[in-house]
């Protein structure tokens, strides 16, 4: 894994690629910073990273399009694939790389409250829990690119799925708020979302019969708990959405809290992307 891991990061410290993703990052947020805290005189630093969270929608695309789509493009993959080094080692090796790329530019914004406080009084529990919440903010996203990158050879392809991924998570909250509170409103969205989800066993099995059998059962249980407790569906699918609303629980460690809960969301989330990265690969090494 450390043999990735060191393969990984000196191929993005001696291409474009890494320097790249921090400049763009740094830039961006020094021009928040200049215009919030130099020039405006505002004296938390959390505000510019709550502002420069949309930079992660391109910036993370670039820095992870290539990471194991270019492998399996030029098919270096079945050298990874045959080496001593299992897949989870693999995977985990290839995203620590790009967490340290991340955590260098991470490192030179953890510089910017020292600057702050040369002009006044600076919250410093409240700017590096903010800063926190950032970093780990930013290797769930890192989690999600990787992934996006094991299922397909095209850097463009991975790079584009990954941002419209990123984005929707990005307007999660808006999108919630276009569905109505309502029992009968959450009870028909998901009632779409198990014909979808039937449809998918289809494309998957390939077997007629269980993709039907699979779809009359979950839109029948859907419809009885509709009908002897209509209270269960109100709201929610702004609950369901909301777990999806990354961005959400960087607003409380920006408000100075330590929110132990978003440790193991992001963690749990990075998680599961890293789980399906893996399986990912495996499936395609045996098939």
């Amino acid at each position: 894994m450390w043999a990735i891991f060191r393969k990984e990061l000196k191929g993005f410290l001696t291409s474009m690629t890494g320097y790249v993703f921090i400049a763009f990052l740094l830039v961006v947020c020094g021009i928040y910073f200049t215009a919030y805290h130099l020039q405006g005189t505002y004296p938390k630093f959390a505000i510019t990273l709550q502002s420069v969270l949309f930079v992660f929608l391109i910036a993370v695309p670039l820095l992870t399009m290539r990471v194991l789509a270019e492998e399996r493009k030029q098919k270096t993959d079945q050298l990874l694939l045959t080496s001593p080094v299992s897949v989870t080692g693999i995977v985990l090796g290839k995203y620590l790389a790009l967490m340290a790329v991340y955590g260098i530019a991470v490192l030179v914004l953890a510089v910017y409250p020292m600057i702050l406080s040369q002009f006044g009084t600076v919250s410093w529990a409240e700017s590096y829990t903010a800063l926190l919440g950032f970093f780990l903010l930013g290797c769930c996203y890192l989690a999600i690119g990787l992934y996006f990158s094991s299922i397909t050879e095209s850097q463009v392809i991975a790079a584009v799925l990954t941002f419209l991924i990123l984005f929707l998570f990005y307007v999660m909250d808006g999108v919630s708020s276009f569905f109505p509170e309502t029992a009968f409103s959450s009870w028909f969205a998901l009632a779409a979302v198990m014909a979808v989800l039937a449809f998918l066993i289809y494309l998957m099995v390939n077997q007629k019969l269980i993709a039907a059998a699979a779809g009359i059962l979950g839109e029948g249980l859907l419809l009885a708990v509709y009908i002897l407790r209509p209270s269960f569906y109100e709201g929610l699918i702004q609950d369901i959405l909301g777990v999806f609303s990354i961005t959400d629980h960087f607003s409380e460690f920006s408000s100075g809290i330590f929110d132990v809960t978003g440790i193991v969301y992001y963690g749990t989330f990075s998680a599961v992307f890293l789980f399906l990265t893996v399986q990912s690969i495996q499936k395609r090494r045996w098939s």
